[in-house]
Parts: C-alpha cells; structure tokens; sequence
C-alpha cells in the first residue's frame, strides 16, 4: 500500500474524502503528518483566519489549477478559415512533403488522423508527422492515448495527459514513458489527476532524451539513488514542476543532467528544498508558494531572473539565498526581511552590515520585496538590503496600511 496513504489511514483520514481529509490532517499535530507537515500547517494557520474557505485552499494546494498549464499548440476548438478556389485545384497537394508533415502535425491528433482519408497524397502524410496528442479531446481517453502511441511511429511534438481520473491511468504509464522515449518527444504535460498524490513516476521517464519542455503535477519524483550519471535531458530548456514532492538529491539529478536547461519553474513544493544552481544555461528560475530552505546560486553566468514567493513555514524557519557568481543577474525578489537570510559569499546581511564590493550586486535593476514596517526588526533590515545592489531602478515594495508606505519612504529618505 502507499506509504502516504497509509499514513492517512494510521491518522483516520480518508484520501478519498478531500475537504474531509484536508480539515482533520490541518488539525492534526505537525510532526505526525511526515512529508505534508508544512503544508498542513499553513493550512491550520489559514483555516483558523478563513474558516469557510477550506475547501478553496485544499485545491490550492493539491490540484494545479487549469491556468497554470501550458497550453497545447492545438486546439478542436480553433476556427479554420479557408476560401474555396475558383477553379477547384488541389494546390495544397502539392506541397513538399516536409510542409504537409507540418501542417498536419499542427492539428488536434483526431484531425491529423482524418487527413489520411483526403486522397492518396495525404495517406503517409500523418505517420511521418511530429503528432500533437492532448487526452482532454479524447473519449475514452485512456484506449484512445494507448492506441495512438501504438500505431503512430513517432517522433510526437507534443503530449498533454492531464485529464485522466481512472485506475487504468496509472498501470499504462510505465509503457506509456517507454514508448515516448523510444519513439521521441518534445513536450510532455504530465499530471497526476488522482490518489495517490505522492504517486512516484516510473523509472523510464529518465529515458526521453529527445524532451525539450516538460511540466509535471502533482507526483512524486523517482529515487535517483543508483541510477547511471548519464545526461539524462540532453536537450530539455524548460522545466516547471507543480505540487510535486521530491527531495533536494532528487531535483539535483535532474539539474545536473540537464545541460542546457534554461526555465525552472517549481510551484507548490511540498517538502524542503536546498537548491544547489550550478549552470551555464539557466536564464530564470522561480519558487511560488514553495518551501526552500536554501537557495546557493554558485555558478549561473546566464541566470537573469531568481524569484522566490516562500509560503510560511512552522517555527518561522528562514530561507538562505546565497549569491555567487551570477554576473547577468538582473530581477530578483521577493525579498522579505522576515523569511529571508541573504548570504554574499561567506558574509550575512544584516542590520547595519558594512557593504563591499564583494557584498554587493551591481547588476540587479529590478528588486521586489515584502516589508512589515510595523516590525522593527525588518525595517532595521531594510537599508541593509538596498545597499546590496546599489544599481536598481525599479523597486517594488509589497505593504499593507498607507500609513506603513509613507514610513517606508521616510525610511529611504535617511538611509
């Protein structure tokens, strides 16, 4: 049985019961709750402020909102516009077949499939086509995907599975990965739509070498312990990982063997991470409502944008941002005095720290933060942090009451 899901039952929660589940584990002591302690909570600490809005917040928290996916680059529901020739010539026909293999592989999978049925020209034409696969327009979706990926020769541009609930969904992925890998695959948006929610994906998803974008929801990473230190996403540029539950060894894995990686995007990580950013390709990464303990920006020469919007965390743990070399660094944030310790080398800024050029980042134009300027403690801070990068021209600050605002400029004014 699932670890996670044992631990649910051990504690008389019922995976199947969302709201349910989510008020008793929100409830429940922290240290009982293994891996959804911190989640759990922030849940507590909001539940206590919004009590009617539970069953908003475990969405929040478990399921990835539809917006948040990429979108697919084909669509059943798009408007074809086409003007009837004047003197009925096929001219389409006699395209190269290099442009009809395009065409074709800009349609939704059914309309691709259809194209065969045009005229003898076209029947080859879907075969050797990158195909767009998305399961959302597809009933049943499962058989459909299966009997797709079987009989298409590959390679696929892009796939979208994000809409399968059944039990079916889980037994097929393993061949499901296999055959993508041998096969290729550009795009790959894998979500997990149902318990469990630390469901881990299987070995094989290690082996598409041909990825260039991949966006994971709601799984759990595979144990990288043991596994060749081949490249694994030779030609991966961009990575967004939401609601998944991996550990800091696991996520380096990844990284390490991702050599020319460009977006890293990690929403709602569930455990504490410690991210190690060795790269010479990383151009933005950004941590939304994550749990970070440390971000260690050792050597990202390319690194222009570093964003962490932390979620509180229980005992008010900080969260370690160290800058190394990161010469192109332009947009940082967010910034909070409270949450965040930030380190230049082996140097913490603190309240009054003398400044150096080796505390400083004069490439930093832009800076977000967030200020309680009703804490003294943070407002000592904040001078501290400005003369870090002494080159900003866009500063934004995120701050309650007016009256906090107009505190804040008098701050600047005497800095």
């Amino acid at each position: 049985m699932n670890t996670l899901v044992a631990e649910f039952r051990r504690l008389g929660l019922d995976p199947e019961d969302g709201e349910g589940f989510f008020r008793r584990a929100a409830a429940a002591p922290i240290h009982t709750l293994g891996p959804l302690g911190p989640a759990m909570a922030v849940a507590a600490d909001f539940l206590k402020r919004r009590p009617n809005e539970s069953a908003a917040l475990f969405t929040h928290l478990f399921s990835p909102p539809d917006y948040t996916f990429p979108t697919p680059p084909a669509s059943p529901a798009a408007r074809l516009f086409a003007l009837p020739p004047d003197d009925a010539v096929d001219r389409v026909s006699r395209l190269p077949d290099a442009l009809l293999g395009d065409i074709v592989s800009r349609l939704p999978v059914k309309d691709a499939a259809r194209t065969a049925a045009l005229s003898r020209r076209w029947r080859g034409v879907w075969r050797s086509a990158p195909l767009v696969l998305v399961d959302a327009d597809l009933f049943p979706a499962i058989s459909a995907v299966s009997s797709v990926l079987a009989a298409h020769p590959g390679p696929f541009r892009c796939l979208h599975l994000t809409s399968s609930y059944t039990v079916e969904f889980h037994g097929l992925l393993t061949s499901w990965l296999q055959l993508l890998a041998n096969k290729g695959i550009q795009e790959l948006v894998l979500v997990n739509r149902r318990w469990p929610l630390d469901f881990a994906l299987p070995a094989t998803f290690f082996g598409m070498a041909t990825l260039t974008r991949l966006y994971l929801g709601l799984w759990k990473l595979p144990c990288t312990v043991g596994l060749p230190r081949k490249t694994c996403f030779p030609n991966l540029r961009e990575l967004e990982l939401c609601n998944v539950i991996m550990e800091s060894r696991d996520l380096d894995f990844i990284l390490d063997r991702s050599p020319v990686l460009e977006i890293l995007h990690i929403h709602g990580s569930l455990l504490k991470l410690r991210l190690r950013l060795v790269s010479q390709s990383l151009r933005r990464v950004a941590l939304i409502v994550s749990f970070v303990e440390e971000i260690f920006v050792v050597d990202a020469p390319c690194l222009d944008q570093l964003i962490h919007s932390e979620v509180g965390t229980p005992g008010a743990s900080c969260s370690r941002i160290k800058i190394g070399h990161a010469p192109k660094l332009g947009y940082l944030g967010f910034l909070n005095p409270r949450t965040h310790v930030l380190e230049f080398g082996n140097t913490i800024i603190k309240a009054r720290t003398r400044v150096s050029p080796n505390t400083m980042v004069p490439s930093v134009v832009f800076l977000a933060m967030h200020v309680r300027f009703g804490v003294r403690n943070d407002l000592k801070m904040i001078p501290s942090f400005l003369r870090c990068f002494p080159n900003v021209e866009d500063l934004h600050i995120w701050v309650k009451p007016l009256a906090l605002l107009l505190a804040f400029i008098c701050t600047i004014m005497y800095c």
